[in-house]
């Protein structure tokens, strides 16, 4: 029963209120570039655990931070050994739902295949129920999945969507809302093009997602303007959230403050500026510059 009320109070927040998801789930791919932007040299440590140590501390000081809680942050996307620690002596998400109030959400892909058809769909996930299973007992609400998108290639397009929705099913099925991130590359030369294809593909599997259901959707900020408002009204679509892409902060900023109904849910734009060199005062500063920033682009 505390399960499902905390989910109905988690759903009624990410439904309604004003802010963004911080996302938060560099991988083990990504995590020495996340490290470097925030002063920390590859040679400051010695091995995956030494790396992942210093990016867990990075968050952490993110999370703990005053400036990040529920007033202005909806929800925060982990990376998957982010969830098995812990933030101040709780599990890192119950502490940032009973402490911060603030959604958690779980990456669960494992990275992408090679390009075929000028996409990347999703490598496989044979272990997915069996994590999606340890995110619902660690307080998790939902999960993020992502892919890319190269060209305007029908082929690849509807390969990529095809795959977030079956295992965006399989989510719905486990309790969990996902987050559905069919990226398109911001360097795209056929950006706006592959935008049209995604879109038609988009609204054709919400179409046919059984009654009652819905997910959540992470697209790149469009080259139009208002370009996703189908997508964003759907009845079966909790909320449309903007990724950054490799944009500057401001921007991505100055992209979505023109989206309207969408919000941000950045990384690098949202940590840009952080520094592990910074006084927890500066620190503190930089980050609450940051996240207002973006809580007004995404109040459009």
């Amino acid at each position: 029963m505390k399960w499902r009320r905390m989910k109905a109070d988690q759903l009624e927040k990410i439904r309604t209120d004003s802010g963004f998801i911080a996302a938060l789930d560099q991988s083990g791919g990504s995590t020495p570039k996340a490290l470097k932007l925030y002063g920390v040299e590859e040679d400051a440590y010695d091995g995956e655990a030494e790396m992942f140590d210093l990016i867990h501390a990075m968050r952490t000081r993110i999370c703990t931070s005053p400036a990040f809680n529920g007033d202005r942050v909806l929800g925060a996307i982990l990376f998957e050994m982010t969830m098995d620690r812990d933030i101040e002596g709780q599990g890192s998400a119950n502490y940032l739902w009973d402490v911060k109030g603030v959604v958690p959400f779980l990456k669960v892909d494992k990275g992408l295949e090679n390009v075929r058809d000028g996409a990347q769909v999703m490598k496989p996930m044979p272990d997915l129920d069996a994590l999606l299973a340890r995110a619902r007992d660690k307080g998790v609400f939902g999960t993020k999945m992502r892919s890319v998108i190269q060209e305007a290639n029908s082929a690849g397009v509807n390969a990529v969507v095809a795959q977030q929705f079956d295992i965006g099913r399989q989510i719905l099925a486990a309790g969990l809302m996902p987050i559905i991130e069919p990226e398109v590359d911001i360097n795209s030369a056929t950006k706006a093009e592959a935008e049209e294809l995604l879109k038609a593909a988009i609204m054709e599997q919400l179409d046919d997602l059984a009654d009652g259901q819905a997910v959540m959707l992470k697209l790149t900020l469009p080259e139009v303007d208002g370009f996703y408002a189908d997508v964003i009204a759907h009845p079966k679509v909790l909320r449309v959230v903007a990724l950054s892409g490799g944009y500057s902060r401001d921007e991505s900023n100055s992209r979505l403050s023109r989206q309207i109904g969408m919000i941000a849910s950045f990384s690098r734009a949202l940590t840009e500026g952080l520094s592990a060199q910074l006084s927890d005062d500066g620190f503190d500063a930089a980050l609450d510059g940051s996240i207002g920033s973006i809580f007004e682009a995404s109040g459009t």
